[in-house]
């Protein structure tokens, strides 16, 4: 029905990231609830995720959440943990406890967790990655956070969120673009598939030439990419007396395309009837995991 269904829904998968995190080692609180049912916590004492890896928040669907909060209250509880001189922080739930603040109630239903520092915050980005809200921005941003600060490879991060290693690999590389073109697909300006099909150029004139026609153009992603393969691979004039280059073959070309846009890497391919070799340019090692990751190894 709002927002608070589409959770209910994806418990099962969230259930089974956590459980993979954490292990045996974590266990609901009862407190004054010996079965373990969630406490009525006041709002004003829980404190929000300083680890959060969302960054905006639609208001509208707030708004449209708080409502549905008013007419039949939180279906689904947060998880808190304590922080002692009974406040809590936030784990989970953060538009839910938004959205109650907005519909003015003095209490939310939560689940209390003993986790520690590590374990709150590897909670929070995996439980946002396994939504499906998150602008490729700050999926890119939290991936690269669970790399960096827990040391986990792409295979790793793909297993605890539900993704697949390869997906993984197309996030990082995001971070690869420069800052105002992150923000061009942060405020969706420019998608995701966009901003892939950017990733094949490198300079930094090439690429503010594409994003401008992007902008300018309304440009499909398909357009994108053949705009983009246009630029990589241009038409060369013959020189005076020289023989014109014979043309490429429709179906090369083609796989040459389509390798192209499932890698978003230059590629090239060099065929002699039915003879040849594939030629794929990387710039870093994280565009080399993403061509072993494409190739299933």
């Amino acid at each position: 029905m709002e927002a608070t269904h589409v959770d209910a829904k994806k418990r099962p998968a969230l259930g089974k990231g956590i459980e993979s995190l954490l292990g045996p080692r974590v266990q609901a609180v009862a407190a004054a609830e010996p079965t373990g049912k969630p406490l009525e916590i006041p709002l004003e004492r829980i404190e929000r995720n300083p680890n959060q890896t969302r960054t905006a928040f639609d208001e509208v669907k707030l708004a449209e959440l708080a409502q549905s909060i008013t007419a039949t209250g939180v279906v689904q509880p947060i998880v808190v943990r304590e922080l002692g001189g009974g406040r809590y922080q936030l784990i989970m739930g953060e538009r839910r406890w938004r959205a109650s603040q907005i519909a003015g109630k003095a209490t939310i239903p939560a689940m209390v967790r003993q986790v520690s520092d590590e374990q709150a915050m590897e909670m929070t980005i995996v439980e946002n990655l396994q939504r499906a809200d998150l602008n490729p921005m700050e999926q890119a941003r939290a991936y690269e956070r669970l790399s960096r600060e827990f040391k986990l490879t792409q295979e790793e991060m793909a297993k605890r969120t539900g993704k697949d290693r390869a997906s993984v690999g197309n996030f990082l590389r995001l971070l690869k673009l420069p800052g105002s073109v992150q923000n061009l697909v942060e405020e969706g300006a420019l998608t995701f598939g966009h901003a892939r099909a950017l990733l094949a150029l490198d300079t930094s004139k090439s690429l503010t030439d594409a994003v401008a026609d992007i902008l300018e153009g309304h440009l499909s992603v398909r357009q994108t990419e053949a705009m983009i393969h246009g630029m990589l691979n241009p038409e060369r004039k013959p020189v005076k007396q020289a023989a014109a280059p014979a043309p490429q073959d429709p179906n090369v070309h083609e796989a040459q395309d389509r390798l192209q846009r499932k890698l978003g890497l230059k590629v090239m391919i060099e065929d002699r009837k039915g003879k040849g070799r594939v030629i794929i340019e990387y710039a870093g090692v994280d565009d080399f995991d993403a061509i072993l990751a494409a190739l299933g190894e």
